[in-house]
């Protein structure tokens, strides 16, 4: 409870006064027939308010030293029986709110909290439905309020610049749940090389992942969980999952666990029998370095520009020693001769979402790494099938290898450092 009113006293601080935020939960989406998606809240909310069921709004005034007002589902016991409890109105006081409202009355009484109010925030294109009805609610009361000495707030504001600036810095609460959530996911790494093996299916791998999630107090992943064998390891975001995996190949997987809203992301990428061929050997080292080199960048005032600028080097330098690449390092760079191998960024910031919010810089200038941002590192190369110019032996060969990493004060903590890396580290491990 302090924790999420801490939060908004945060947000609170960030905006004018005598204004208003207005903050959409998620509803839930029809998977097919009258079966729906499992409910996921929106980040947003569930990082302000903290409360888990659907179709539901919150309400910040700049005045109420990060109190909230709720609207939310009525108590309804027959539909109670089978969707399971609500809070309901009355109850809200439960979760730190001040005030309740049925979410039935939302147009009824938005009204009242928009009067008067200079500037209104609230998340665009998120729930279309409710942000008409603010949208209409303000154009009515322009019209009516005209000659009284009432006004109505000219500026409506999208609330993303000032909430995920504070969403990127993580709190020791958030960080020890991230910590948590890494120590599982690495785990279930350790477990997919333990048990891989060739003629297994990529989803019979994924298993493996899922089981070790939800034993350890994971019910969610964080993602669709990627494990590409062969040649489907040059695919990004390939998760059909749905081939066998065969003796010789090396397989990627992509996979992390969700644990109380809070991502994971971890790649390894691994043989099917367990042993490195040469060529694989050759290419998975130049991506291994290029993991280490760029961990060492994710440090206080320095940017994820110079991060990804040591990823192209390193990868762009180990394709020419391979004879892939031919010319002097600097021209192949500027070029982008790289850019067929390695055609993805080297890290993303990572949070309630996986690929989390905050900003990367503004007008061209990029920001420094802060104490308390956390970003991956997956730098990878990837030689599909049809790439001219590539020796056969490199050919379907697809590497990524990525950590989650939180910048400190000193030396970046590497959450992710228990699951192995090392082509040595990586065959003892499936040996055992």
């Amino acid at each position: 409870m302090n924790e999420y009113l801490e939060r908004r006293k945060k947000l609170v601080s960030k905006m004018p006064k005598n204004s208003l935020a207005i903050i959409f939960g998620s509803n839930t989406q029809i998977r097919n027939g009258d079966v729906e998606f499992p409910f996921r809240q929106n980040s947003d909310f569930l990082y302000l308010i903290g409360f888990d069921e659907p179709n539901a709004v919150a309400i910040i005034e700049s005045d109420d030293s990060g109190e909230f007002t709720i609207f939310c589902q009525d108590k309804d016991p027959s539909k109670e029986q089978w969707e399971g409890n609500r809070m309901g109105p009355s109850n809200c006081k439960k979760i730190g709110a001040k005030s309740g409202f049925s979410i039935e009355l939302f147009n009824k009484e938005i009204p009242k909290f928009l009067i008067n109010k200079e500037r209104i925030y609230f998340q665009k294109n998120l729930n279309n439905i409710l942000e008409d009805e603010v949208n209409k609610n303000l154009t009515l009361l322009k019209k009516t309020n005209s000659r009284t000495n009432n006004f109505v707030p000219e500026e409506v504001h999208s609330i993303d610049s000032l909430l995920h600036e504070i969403r990127l810095f993580k709190t020791k609460e958030e960080i020890k749940i991230i910590r948590e959530a890494c120590e599982i996911s690495s785990a279930a790494h350790i477990r997919a090389m333990q048990n891989v093996c060739p003629q297994m299916y990529e989803y019979q791998l994924e298993a493996e992942y899922v089981h070790e999630f939800m034993k350890k107090g994971a019910r969610n992943c964080a993602y669709p969980s990627i494990v590409g064998g062969g040649k489907n390891a040059c695919i990004l975001h390939y998760n059909d999952n749905k081939d066998l995996l065969m003796d010789g190949d090396l397989v990627l997987v992509d996979a992390g666990c969700e644990l109380k809203g809070y991502a994971s992301d971890i790649t390894r990428t691994f043989p099917i029998n367990g042993k490195f061929s040469k060529a694989q050997e050759a290419v998975y080292e130049i991506v291994l370095e290029a993991n280490k080199e760029c961990i060492k960048t994710v440090k206080k005032d320095l940017t994820p520009n110079e991060t990804e600028k040591k990823a192209i080097e390193i990868i762009t330098q180990g394709l020419v020693d391979l004879s892939i690449l031919n010319g002097e390092l600097n021209e192949l760079i500027e070029k982008g001769a790289y850019r067929d191998f390695y055609m993805h960024r080297v890290g993303h910031w990572m949070g309630m979402d996986v690929h989390d919010v905050g900003s990367y810089g503004l007008n061209g200038k990029w920001r420094k790494y802060s104490p308390g941002m956390i970003t991956t590192i997956e730098p990878g190369i990837y030689f599909k099938e049809n790439l001219k110019n590539v020796p056969e032996e490199y050919l379907n060969i697809g590497i990524r290898i990525e950590d989650d990493v939180l910048v400190t004060e000193g030396d970046p903590e590497v959450l992710t450092s228990s699951v192995p890396k090392t082509i040595i580290e990586i065959e003892k491990v499936m040996g055992s």
